[in-house]
């Protein structure tokens, strides 16, 4: 081989070995940084791609520039970009990511923040409505209290009621309880304007005629209150104090309500007598102690003959409503009218008095059974005849 030859081999090799370095980084593909890496090396390649910055992009395109080719540094710069491109899809892919991830965190977030305050609101709610069931009640209970404080009857100064009229209610009234009997002789009844004469009454009392002075609107009625018994109680230093008396005389206050006799005010009042306030219903007699003179009866007025009579009922269950006398063996029924100007009697026909037939009387009263008498015609013609219920019931011999 001549000397021309030599050198043509020489160049030749030279040119092909400068020729085979890019391809050999081709080969060997290359890292992030500029260095040559084993083909398929992952565990590099993602350690590269970790600690990837746009300062290492640029040196390494530098430093492939002074030892490749331009077509190395092309497909070493398409690699980095496509490196590049990988890093930022998974960088784009881990924000990706960690949004949703955020997002549903902040979701849960917010939605467990709104439970909390649902909750919260509802037990607000809850508290509240508590509260005002407690406000309610503690309320209720305040009226109750001011109710019972002011329905106690306790009072100062309680013999010294202002005078005023009474005040009518169902079934009773409420006004002035005063007294006209001697709260320590504590007398029976003498009858008053009932006309019973003396009796062994010892819880009585007196009843109003009038609302207001001269109206006639009272219980008392012409008389036919009489006989009734009523419960009275009283504001006193100790509280409500209580009788029940029966009606044998009308008020001759103008301002009066309910005039006890000397036993049921020394209950009431004690020593201190005066005008008391008070409260009454009309209530039976029956069963009630110290309202009963004697046992019931029908009682003929003085005066009576076979040509007139009047009859009243004493010592009744309750005050008389009606009598009606009725034949036994006839079809005779009269109803007695009360006799006007004498107080708490009741006026009988002629022809019953004329006979000695037998008539059932019967009474009626304002609450409780009727009474029935069995008597003849011309019992109710006898003065002062005192005709006992027991001995003129249904079935016992005349």
């Amino acid at each position: 081989m001549n000397y021309m030859s030599r050198f043509s081999w020489l160049f030749s090799a030279v040119l092909a070995g400068l020729l085979a370095v890019p391809f050999a980084f081709v080969a060997c593909g290359e890292s992030s940084v500029g260095m040559p890496m084993a083909a398929g090396d992952s565990s590099s390649s993602s350690k590269n791609v970790e600690t990837f910055s746009s300062a290492n992009v640029v040196a390494n395109s530098s430093s492939a520039g002074n030892v490749a080719s331009s077509s190395s540094v092309l497909l070493s710069s398409s690699s980095r970009i496509a490196a590049s491109s990988g890093l930022e899809s998974e960088a784009s892919s881990s924000s990706v990511r960690l949004a949703d991830s955020s997002s549903e965190k902040l979701t849960e977030s917010s939605s467990s923040r709104a439970v909390e305050l649902s909750s919260s609101a509802k037990a607000a709610v809850s508290s509240s409505a508590m509260l005002s069931s407690s406000s309610v009640e503690a309320l209720s209970s305040s009226n109750e209290k001011l109710a019972g404080s002011s329905d106690d009857g306790v009072c100062t100064k309680c013999d010294s009621y202002t005078a005023a009229d009474p005040t009518l209610v169902e079934n009773g009234g409420k006004g002035s309880v005063t007294t006209y009997g001697s709260v320590t002789a504590k007398e029976t009844s003498l009858g008053g304007a009932c006309n019973y004469g003396q009796t062994n009454i010892q819880y009585y009392a007196a009843i109003h005629v009038n609302v207001s002075p001269g109206d006639d609107k009272g219980p008392w009625d012409g008389g036919a209150a009489c006989g009734g018994c009523v419960h009275v109680k009283a504001k006193t230093p100790d509280g409500w104090k209580e009788v029940t008396v029966r009606i044998t005389d009308r008020c001759p206050d103008a301002n009066c309500g309910v005039d006890l006799g000397g036993a049921p005010a020394s209950d009431i009042m004690g020593v201190t007598v005066g005008r008391y306030y008070g409260e009454w219903e009309f209530v039976s007699c029956e069963g009630v102690e110290g309202v009963w003179g004697d046992s019931t009866s029908i009682w003929v007025k003085e005066g009576a003959s076979k040509f007139w009579s009047i009859i009243q009922v004493r010592n009744p269950k309750d005050m008389v409503k009606k009598i009606v006398i009725r034949g036994v063996d006839s079809d005779d029924a009269h109803t007695l009218e009360m006799v006007v100007g004498t107080e708490n009697f009741w006026t009988v026909p002629q022809e019953i008095l004329q006979t000695e037939k037998q008539y059932s009387v019967v009474v009626t009263y304002r609450s409780g059974t009727d009474d029935e008498w069995m008597l003849k015609g011309s019992e109710l013609a006898v003065p002062e005849a005192n005709l006992y219920l027991y001995e003129h019931r249904a079935g016992v011999k005349f």
